[in-house]
Formats: C-alpha cells, sequence, structure tokens
C-alpha cells in the first residue's frame, strides 16, 4: 500500500474509533433515519437549521468502519455550510465515491480520503449512508432512506 493510501486507512480508521459529532441533538429541527439493509448499518442524522445554514449537526447509530467515518467527516465538514452547499458537498462526495469525478462541483479537502471507496462497489452504499440521510434531514423526509 502506497504511504498516501496508509495515510487514507488511518484517517478513516481513527474517524471509526473517535467519530465526531458522535451526539443527538436535543434541539434538532430536522431529523432522519438511515438504513443500509445489505451490511446493516442504520444512522440517525440531527440538524440544527437557521435559516438555511446547519448551525449544528449529529449523528449516532452503528455501522462499519468506513460508514461511521463518512459520517464523522461529513459532520465535520458541514457545520456552518449553507443549504445549497451542503447539497454541492454531496454531489461531490457522492461523484468521488463512484468514479465520476468529473462531476465534482466542489473541493472536498479532507474527504478525499474516500476515493478509493470507488474501487469497492459494495462499501459505495456504507459511504453515502449518511450523505443520503442527510438529504433527507434536509428535505423534511419522514421515511427512513435506505441504500437500496
Amino acid at each position: 500500500m502506497s504511504d498516501l493510501g496508509e495515510l487514507y486507512q488511518q484517517v478513516i480508521l481513527d474517524h471509526n474509533k473517535r467519530p465526531r459529532n458522535f451526539h443527538r441533538l436535543p434541539r434538532a429541527n430536522r431529523t432522519a433515519e438511515g438504513y443500509n439493509p445489505l451490511c446493516g448499518d442504520h444512522i440517525t442524522v440531527d440538524l440544527e437549521i437557521e435559516g438555511d445554514t446547519i448551525r449544528d449537526i449529529g449523528f449516532e447509530g452503528t455501522g462499519c468502519a468506513v460508514s461511521k467515518a463518512s459520517a464523522s467527516m461529513m459532520t465535520e465538514a458541514l457545520k456552518g455550510k449553507s443549504e445549497p452547499e451542503a447539497d454541492a458537498l454531496f454531489l461531490s462526495f457522492h461523484a468521488l465515491v463512484t468514479g465520476r469525478t468529473e462531476a465534482a462541483a466542489m473541493p472536498l479537502g479532507k474527504l478525499s480520503v474516500f476515493s478509493g471507496v470507488s474501487e469497492f462497489p459494495m462499501r459505495v452504499k456504507c459511504a453515502t449512508l449518511a450523505w443520503h440521510t442527510l438529504r433527507a434531514a434536509l428535505e423534511g423526509k419522514q421515511e427512513p432512506v435506505s441504500t437500496e
């Protein structure tokens, strides 16, 4: 494995072991649940939206290292962002993990550690579960999101 690949793996493992913003938000005004029936990943994303800005974001749930690390890094990247910025970041992240980097609309920064996910199609759903759940929360959807 290359030095860069090892660094990426270490970042993902760190976020899995010590996820950031891993808590429910008592003042959340938008919430959504997501579920990946293939591997059992389950997540709840809470948002505190003020105007069109994500003032606070948290998540809870269970899942594999890729799923939990993706949720953790997503929450770090989205705090303080507007809803349109969050949507653009979703599109760029989805393009990255599906191998369609030409579709990236916004720089990903640290989220680029997930670039190798595109080589493992079964992991794409793990990496995007939190993001699809975020989108459901932003849209106010009440039914749980499924990756299937």
